[in-house]
């Protein structure tokens, strides 16, 4: 039994359960996507796990054979983002400066529990070099085409590139992302995908090469909210519990006035307003929030937030010994890192929790904050590779909104509200601190409603 791409793990997971399909099988489906070679696998794979997970995949099969109860996400072909490490393979993270590192020793904390909880690993994914852009090119392995309009090859969204198009492209059912600023929904929203940024200290960030310790988050890129619910429940470490959609009916949404909506698209306004009427109508009260506090943030950021000096502090040792070997786009924002003196870090700690306490303030009355979570649709890479200045204004763009939530150290979700043929849109619906389940429940009840 052959699913097609974007096959809900829920139906999956009940095939494998009765008998109509095997865990080798979806493996063999997935890697024969991977290696067509008129497909986008030779750009979304940096490497294939095919060993490990032909073993993993058999000890699968075995198990339900044998009658022992399944485990959370039992058989199911994931992908992995470049930047996890896991245990005998080098972590590049989309770059060449690590490729003669040492193997990781161990599997990242997410990457063992997603094998504990039965998943079977298919390789790992390219991304942005070092997760530093929205955009998802990467100039050393190549740049997955988005599925959607192929003809005209349009950026899949960053970082977590390889892992929207590898669930778009049926070579995974789930692919695993991080999220410093956009990187798991900025790729989901763009490439019609669900996609779920946690509250940061709910899954640990150990074992992933990272971008920004004060930012970064973990989280699922998958067809559908559901299993986005499934597989966060796995990388948090929680015993499976459901998580039922909330009705719609008698919600308080929140849309921010302010800086959000500035310069939309036409296909994002459009689709945008269109999601917000259907969700009114669903019975959901929407109200404008002005929200002044986020025209602050590119104020507070101007000197490159905390992303310039806490990348160009961890890849130090290899800005100065090997510059050459970097994506130019991205050692240039790291070295935006001389910009900043200590006294101007100390006080971009101190004004990120005072507008924290000031946004929650007024966003705490309503069960979530919408907005779109891009401004924009894909534009074709070929705009963007030859034009710095393009390639800045259109990944500022891109993470403008999505910045917003790890700033705010809210969790957010994006589910996709475009007409089915359209460039694909997402809706970001975002949460308070540690609502994480509530934002969950929401987002799965408004997914409905563009089912």
């Amino acid at each position: 039994m052959t699913f097609a791409p974007k096959t809900p793990i829920a139906e999956i997971l009940t095939a494998l359960d009765t008998g109509q399909t095997t865990a080798a099988a979806l493996l063999d489906t997935a890697l024969e996507r991977a290696r067509d070679a008129s497909g986008e696998g030779a750009r979304v794979f940096i490497a294939l796990m095919e060993d490990s997970a032909r073993a993993e995949a058999a000890a699968s099969d075995g198990l339900r054979k044998a009658g022992v109860p399944p485990r959370p996400l039992e058989g199911l072909p994931i992908s992995v983002k470049d930047l996890f490490d896991v245990k005998g393979a080098v972590t590049t993270a989309g770059s060449k400066v690590l490729a003669s590192e040492p193997p990781a020793e161990k599997d990242a904390p997410v990457v063992a529990r997603l094998r504990a909880a039965g998943a079977v690993l298919v390789g790992r994914t390219n991304m942005t070099e070092f997760a530093y852009s929205g955009l998802g090119i990467n100039p050393h392995y190549g740049t997955p085409a988005n599925a959607w309009d192929r003809a005209s090859k349009r950026i899949p969204g960053g970082s977590s590139s390889g892992a929207a198009v590898s669930v778009t492209d049926g070579m995974a059912s789930v692919g695993l992302g991080t999220d410093t600023g956009g990187s798991v929904r900025i790729p989901a929203g763009l490439c019609g995908l669900a996609g779920f940024k946690p509250t940061q200290s709910r899954v640990p960030i150990a074992g992933a090469v990272p971008l920004s310790t004060s930012l970064d988050s973990i989280g699922p890129l998958a067809p559908s909210m559901d299993c986005c619910v499934r597989v966060h429940q796995v990388l948090a470490g929680e015993t499976p519990h459901p998580i039922p959609a909330l009705p719609v009916k008698g919600l308080r949404l929140a849309v921010p006035k302010e800086f959000v909506l500035d310069d939309l698209d036409e296909p994002t306004a459009a689709a945008f307003q269109a999601a917000l009427s259907r969700i009114s109508s669903a019975g959901a009260t929407i109200i404008d929030l002005s929200l002044p506090e986020l025209l602050e943030l590119p104020v507070v950021n101007a000197k490159g937030g905390f992303t310039a000096p806490e990348s160009y502090a961890l890849h130090e040792r290899h800005i100065l010994r090997d510059p050459d070997a970097f994506d130019p786009r991205v050692i240039s924002r790291m070295r935006r890192a001389g910009e900043q003196s200590a006294a101007d870090y100390f006080n971009l700690v101190n004004a990120r929790a005072d507008i924290q306490a000031r946004v929650a303030a007024k966003t705490s009355a309503f069960d979530a904050v919408l907005m779109p979570t891009t401004p924009r649709i894909a534009p074709p890479i070929a705009d963007l590779v030859p034009d710095d200045a393009v390639y800045g204004a259109i990944n500022m763009a891109m993470l403008r909104n999505c910045s917003v939530g790890n700033f705010l150290d809210r969790c957010a979700a994006t589910i996709a509200v475009h007409e089915e043929g359209s460039a694909p849109v997402g809706l970001m619906i975002m949460g308070e601190t540690l609502a994480d389940d509530r934002v969950l429940a929401i987002s799965q009840g408004l997914e409905t409603l563009f089912a």
